[in-house]
């Protein structure tokens, strides 16, 4: 007995049907809608391998609508991926599954990204799109050769980081990026003209990419429309005119069956309309061994396909020489620097690492993130290591999450500290997921100026610093610089922020040492006599401050070290043996920082002092808005021979 399409799509229904009715909770209209969809690309196109989900050249799956996560579990549980068993989808949303309430990537799984947060997915897919596309033009068309897939809903198209990554995305050319719209016209608060009126054909063919109106639940339009889009020249959208909640007699095609149960009555209903006549996670015998064929077929092919990814050092005798040359240069001058220049003195010499990528948000020249090394990707042309991403600072960091998830390359975006804000949610789920994504940040305080308070970031590297799991770098000199990017690049399992000064700031180191000693964290950049009276702990331009207070205290036989703190999140994780040692119990600890000051106080506790800036800044030259919130030696010995 052949297995109909019907049939196939249908255990897809009902797998997650009953897993959000067994919950009691979670989103059964998408699945439902999109099962058919779904069904075709599993079976006819969608190169993938349970047997090994980590297959480098395996086609991406990337469900940007997470809400609609159970699509994803019945699907890799029938095709026969072993992350994923029947006790999981049955403990649906229940702690310790891995069928989560949205996708929460997992290696080896078969989920590619976490996804959840409308839009993201999309940009990820562009990222994994443009990994791909580089990595064919440095490996050959014979290793490396596959498609980027993106199911995306209503709501992902609302959101304002997909247009800024399917503009993107049309405008580089990214012909093996294939969108699946379910376009179901229905959203959470009812039909979705209540918020959008969207000419979506203009507005995907605007941004240049191919475009498709289907009906999502024809068979046969759906496989012609993905053979179609299989040799696309553009980045090709489908739009796949589907019903949420395809089959509930009572709410399929309403909001009711967007994002809760449809009740155990309703349940019933959609069996007997859809004439499934089973129990609830009950898969016939042949329509689930259909399936495994499915998953066994895909399998046989990926293993006639077989490649692996590249290996790449970071760190080569070659470049690590340089670095030490240009430390050495830079220790004989001891010249006036900011560590943006410094930034861009270190990835000068690391810009040669094959897996290096490169890019800003339209702030290249301000960032100092592209130098002499680097080669642009261009439209269509991928042979290059920097990318310009245009004014678009959510999608770029979502894009980077992305490139990282795809393979080993390790990508690196820069804009300004203050534009954090725009980046935040791509930045936290490139912690949640432990990718390698490099944030350059600069114009890192009121030391830029006068572009005033709307560019002078005062919040933000508290907010950085607040994300679990992610490294907030604020060095002090060049030679911190380098030390920071050095770890960042290390950092196999977590991002990094690394913060950098507009302005020219004097070193505060002056002499080789062969250890990182931004690697602890923090450490003790001066100590001024024994019988210490304050700890003074500085980040980044501040710490340069710090000594010369520390050196006018000494005047008045009031004696104290300087502390170095470039990074938070290392120093928080060393022994408290040490923490004790750098913090000095009986002290009076005093924090200097051109940012918000509350974050310190864990460092200074009830009695310590606190130094910096809890307003808007003003726009003038930076040395007099230092002046203006008492941030200058003469204002800052006051205030601690007050509090001593």
């Amino acid at each position: 007995m052949k297995i109909k399409h019907k049939d196939l799509a249908n255990a897809v229904r009902f797998l997650s049907l009953d897993a959000v009715e067994a919950a009691n909770s979670g989103h059964p209209g998408m699945p439902m809608g999109m099962a058919d969809v779904a069904t075709v690309l599993f079976k006819n196109f969608l190169r993938f391998n349970p047997k090994d989900p980590s297959w480098f050249n395996r086609d991406r799956f990337v469900l940007s609508a997470g809400h609609g996560s159970m699509l994803l579990y019945s699907l890799l549980y029938l095709t026969g991926y072993k992350s994923v068993s029947i006790d999981d989808i049955k403990n649906f949303r229940k702690l310790d599954s891995i069928c989560a309430g949205h996708p929460e990537y997992h290696s080896n799984s078969g989920i590619e990204t976490t996804t959840g947060p409308l839009g993201q997915g999309i940009s990820n897919a562009v990222g994994f799109a443009l990994a791909e596309e580089i990595l064919k033009k440095k490996l050959g068309k014979k290793k490396i050769d596959h498609k980027t897939y993106v199911l995306a809903g209503d709501g992902c198209l609302m959101e304002g980081i997909s247009h800024e990554a399917l503009s993107f995305a049309g405008h580089i050319k990214l012909k093996n990026l294939i969108l699946l719209f379910d376009n179901n016209s229905i959203s959470i608060d009812g039909p979705t003209n209540l918020a959008v009126s969207d000419n979506t054909k203009k507005r995907f063919e605007s941004y240049g990419w191919s475009y498709l109106e289907i009906d999502g639940h024809n068979e046969k339009q759906i496989f012609t429309a993905l053979k179609k889009a299989q040799n696309s020249k553009k980045p090709f959208a489908i739009s796949c005119k589907t019903t949420i909640g395809y089959g509930s007699p009572n709410k399929s095609g309403k909001a009711s069956s967007h994002g809760s149960p449809l009740g155990t009555d309703e349940v019933k209903l959609v069996r007997k309309k859809l004439k499934w006549n089973y129990e609830p996670f009950k898969i016939p015998e042949k329509i689930l061994n259909e399936w495994r064929k499915i998953g066994e077929n895909a399998s046989s092919k990926a293993e006639k396909n077989k490649s692996y990814p590249p290996e790449f050092n970071i760190f080569n005798e070659e470049i690590t020489s340089e670095i030490e040359q240009v430390k050495n240069d830079y220790l004989k001058s001891l010249e006036p620097i900011a560590t943006r220049k410094s930034s861009e003195k270190f990835l000068d010499i690391v810009s040669k690492l094959p897996n290096l990528i490169g890019g800003s948000a339209d702030l290249a020249g301000s960032n100092n993130t592209k130098t002499k090394n680097h080669k642009i990707i261009k439209p269509g042309s991928f042979g290059g290591n920097y990318i310009h991403y245009g004014v678009r600072e959510h999608a770029m960091c979502g894009i980077m999450n992305g490139i990282s998830l795809h393979s080993n390359l390790i990508p690196y975006g820069g804009t300004f500290l203050i534009f954090s804000d725009y980046c935040k949610p791509s930045i936290r789920l490139a912690a949640m997921m432990g990718q390698r994504v490099i944030y350059v940040l600069t114009h890192d305080s009121i030391g830029l100026g006068e572009d005033g308070p709307t560019h002078q970031p005062v919040e933000q590297l508290a907010m950085l610093r607040s994300i679990p799991n992610l490294n907030v770098f604020r060095p002090s000199d060049t030679i911190e610089t380098f030390e920071c990017w050095q770890l960042a690049l290390e950092s196999k399992n977590k991002p990094s922020v690394i913060a950098l000064t507009r302005q020219k700031i004097e070193p505060i180191r002056r002499e080789m040492i062969a250890n990182n000693l931004c690697s602890k964290g923090a450490y003790e950049i001066l100590r001024n006599g024994d019988n210490l009276k304050v700890t003074l702990l500085a980040t980044g331009s501040e710490t340069e401050l710090a000594i010369k207070v520390s050196h006018k205290l000494a005047t008045e036989n009031i004696y104290s070290k300087v502390i170095s703190m470039p990074c938070h999140e290392i120093f928080d994780s060393q022994s408290n043996d040490y923490k004790k040692d750098i913090l000095e119990e009986g002290t009076l600890k005093v924090s200097i920082e051109a940012s918000e000051t509350s974050y310190w106080k864990k460092y200074t506790g009830t009695s310590g002092l606190n130094l910096g800036i809890d307003n808007f800044g003003k726009s003038a030259p930076y040395k007099d808005i230092y002046k203006h919130f008492e941030l200058d030696v003469e204002n800052i010995v006051q205030k601690i021979k007050k509090n001593l």
